[in-house]
């Protein structure tokens, strides 16, 4: 019986690297993006543009971006049109408090929930949904913790008929960004496609520049940049600053001295 399995595609690294990881475990994938007024909306552009380039390497994705933009006036987050600045410096409490968007994921988990139930539905047999939740996930983010995820797991169970049909894949539950850039190293072997085709495809930035390009100085480009770091390869993104693109080196240097700092403040209690 075929394995069927729904992601939700942020068009970042880690949801990219899942999709990855669906491709090599389940005969059937459909993907699914969120346009809810984010400032950082390339990420869908670069979602589409993996999913172009996946099917046109030998994979089948089905693939659909669910439009959420009479929200964007509603909601108070700095990444959303209208919001305030998107914090700069290392990913600590107080600048990711600022990129909290009030029930995002509820929304987006609700959404997901009955493509799953449906698509099960429509085929007589059992679908997961796949989940890029990681060791790395932020305590300052409620609807990341696995209380949330329970709770609302069994909200859908109880108000849905055949909800027992619907699982859930989470690989990378253990590891960390590290480990998934780790894991998308090796599928990208397995796939007989390009890591650097993939990952370039990719948006983690939270204050991309008007071209499209990423900054190298918000907590989410940050954290990232550390990521290639401790795999020892180069982010194949562009990176931009105020003065135009620049070349990786600038911003890897830019994050290296971030990291010093930061642990000479740890080091002193001052952080």
């Amino acid at each position: 019986m075929a394995k069927n399995v729904v992601i939700s595609l942020s068009g970042g690294m880690d949801s990219s690297t899942l999709l990855l990881r669906c491709l090599s475990n389940y005969d059937n994938v459909t993907a699914i993006s969120f346009d809810y007024g984010q400032k950082h909306k390339v990420e869908l552009e670069r979602a589409q543009s993996l999913v172009n380039y996946l099917n046109d390497n030998g994979q089948s994705i089905k693939y659909q971006v669910i439009k959420l933009e009479g929200l964007v006036n509603l909601l108070n987050s700095a990444l959303t049109e209208g919001g305030d600045d998107v914090p700069e410096g290392h990913y600590e409490e107080d600048n990711m408090k600022a990129t909290v968007v009030p029930n995002r994921n509820k929304i987006f988990a609700s959404l997901v929930q009955a493509v799953a139930l449906s698509e099960a539905m429509a085929n007589g047999n059992d679908t997961d949904i796949a989940l890029g939740i990681h060791a790395g996930d932020h305590a300052i983010y409620p609807d990341c913790r696995q209380e949330f995820r329970d709770a609302d797991d069994n909200a859908f169970r109880l108000g849905n008929w055949e909800a027992d049909m619907v699982g859930y894949f989470t690989p990378y539950l253990d590891t960390d960004k590290l480990g998934i850039l780790k894991d998308g190293q090796e599928l990208v072997k397995e796939l007989g496609i390009e890591f650097n085709e993939v990952y370039k495809r990719t948006n983690t930035s939270y204050k991309p520049y008007p071209s499209g390009n990423s900054d190298y100085k918000s907590a989410s480009s940050v954290e990232r940049i550390e990521a290639f770091i401790d795999l020892g390869v180069d982010d194949p993104v562009q990176y931009e600053d105020e003065t135009g693109p620049v070349e990786y080196s600038i911003a890897k240097t830019h994050v290296e001295n971030l990291l010093e700092e930061y642990s000479t403040a740890v080091v002193l209690g001052d952080a």
